[in-house]
C-alpha cells in the first residue's frame, strides 16, 4: 500500500486517508464485537442487576474506560446485546428457496430449538427486564412475532394452495406453536441424537396441526 493511495474492496484505488478510516471502522467494529458478545455471557451468567460495568470490561478483557469509549452505560450495552439476539432469532427463521412443507418445518423447527438452547439464560433475562422495560419489551415481543406472522402467512399460502387443512386458523395456531416451543425449548437435552429426536418429534407435531396434504 502506497502512503498516496491505498486499493479498496472494488478495486478502485482510494486515498491514504480514505484507507486508514476504513481500517479505524474496521477496528471500532470488531472491538464493539468483542464487547458485546462479553455483556452477553456476563448478562447471562449474572443477570442484569448482578452485572456491572466492570465485570462486562473484564470479560472482554479491557479497562472501563475502553468500554465507555463504545457505551454510554451498563443499559446500552444491555439493550446492544438484546438487539444482537432478537437479529440471530430472526435470521435463524429465514430459509430462503425451501418450500417444501416437510422440508420447511424441520429446517425452521431445529433453527428454533437450537437458538432458544443457545441462549436460554440469556433469554431468561432478557424476559424479566422486558417487565420493566419498553425497548427491551418491543424487542421481545418482536422476536415472537415476525416469526409466528410468518408461520402464518405461510399456511395460509398452503390452505390457498390446496396443500395444507389446519386444524385452527394459522394466525392461533402459529401463536399456539410459538408458545409451545418456547416452552420445551428450555428442556432440551445436550445430546446430539436426542436433540435430533425432538426435532423430529416437533416436526411432526407441527405438520399434523397444520393438516399437510400429500
Amino acid at each position: 500500500m502506497s502512503d498516496q493511495a491505498a486499493e479498496s474492496a472494488s478495486g478502485k484505488k482510494q486515498p491514504a486517508w480514505a484507507a486508514a478510516r476504513q481500517r479505524r471502522a474496521g477496528e471500532e467494529h470488531r472491538m464493539r464485537t468483542v464487547l458485546v458478545e462479553a455483556a452477553a455471557r456476563a448478562f447471562a451468567r449474572s443477570g442484569y442487576g448482578g452485572t456491572s460495568i466492570g465485570a462486562i470490561a473484564a470479560e472482554a478483557e479491557v479497562s472501563r474506560p475502553a468500554f465507555y469509549a463504545y457505551f454510554a452505560s451498563k443499559r446500552e450495552a444491555f439493550l446492544e446485546v438484546v438487539a444482537a439476539l432478537r437479529d440471530e432469532f430472526l435470521a435463524a427463521h429465514e430459509f430462503p428457496g425451501i418450500d417444501d412443507p416437510y422440508e420447511l418445518g424441520r429446517a425452521a423447527t431445529r433453527a428454533f430449538l437450537a437458538a432458544h438452547a443457545a441462549n436460554a439464560a440469556l433469554l431468561t433475562v432478557v424476559e424479566h427486564e422486558a417487565e420493566g422495560d419498553e425497548e427491551v419489551r418491543a424487542m421481545r415481543d418482536e422476536m415472537r412475532r415476525r416469526p409466528a406472522r410468518r408461520m402464518a402467512h405461510y399456511v395460509e399460502r398452503l390452505v390457498a394452495e390446496g396443500r395444507a387443512d389446519p386444524v385452527a386458523d394459522p394466525e392461533l395456531l402459529a401463536g399456539v406453536m410459538n408458545a409451545t416451543f418456547t416452552r420445551f425449548a428450555r428442556e432440551l437435552p445436550d445430546d446430539a441424537a436426542a436433540f435430533e429426536q425432538k426435532v423430529e418429534e416437533f416436526t411432526a407435531i407441527y405438520l399434523r396441526l397444520i393438516g399437510v396434504r400429500g
